[in-house]
């Protein structure tokens, strides 16, 4: 059984889903891929403890605290690519910003290839299940620019300003 509950932020509804007491999605009404990982009976549940502990990270993070991504039982649904991927937003930190190539560069550097497509890791990034907790709003384009977010660019840009982030030129 897949349980959901809602939760209305300062840029809208966001939906939380979880299965197992594990956190499956967590997606902005209407975003792209809008509940694309889930399989399976969903029932609304608002007392599932995941779901209890997510509203009190969501809370957290958008009263300008810095919750750890640690502190809930994530379980991304999505290819082994995708997972490690998603895996390495996972380490970027509160307030700081990474691009795709650098991220296509780690990933290639884990696996022992000589490359990975940049553009690969970019759909892998934009089919992340669980935004903000993933943190996908901390990637941008090479030249500094925000690029695609599922939710829509308004509200990456209104992420990375809630965690002060500076953004400046990182020509590479």
């Amino acid at each position: 059984m897949i349980y959901t509950s809602h939760y209305l932020s300062p840029l809208g509804d966001i939906l939380l889903a979880s299965k197992n007491n594990e956190l499956i999605g967590l997606w902005f009404e209407g975003q792209k891929y809008y509940l694309a990982s889930i399989n399976g009976e969903i029932q609304e549940k608002n007392d599932e403890e995941i779901l209890i502990k997510t509203k009190n990270w969501l809370d957290r993070y958008f009263q300008g605290e810095k919750p750890d991504v640690k502190e809930l039982t994530l379980n991304s649904i999505g290819t082994d690519f995708r997972k490690d991927v998603w895996n390495i937003l996972c380490e970027i930190p509160y307030g700081q910003t990474i691009t795709y190539k650098e991220i296509a560069e780690k990933l290639a550097k884990e696996r022992g290839l000589k490359s990975i497509s940049a553009q690969a890791v970019g759909g892998a990034v934009g089919h992340n299940p669980i935004s903000i907790i993933i943190p996908c709003h901390r990637v941008i384009g090479t030249s500094g620019n925000l690029t695609g977010y599922a939710g829509g660019l308004a509200k990456k840009e209104y992420l990375l300003k809630l965690e002060k982030v500076e953004r400046k030129n990182q020509n590479e």
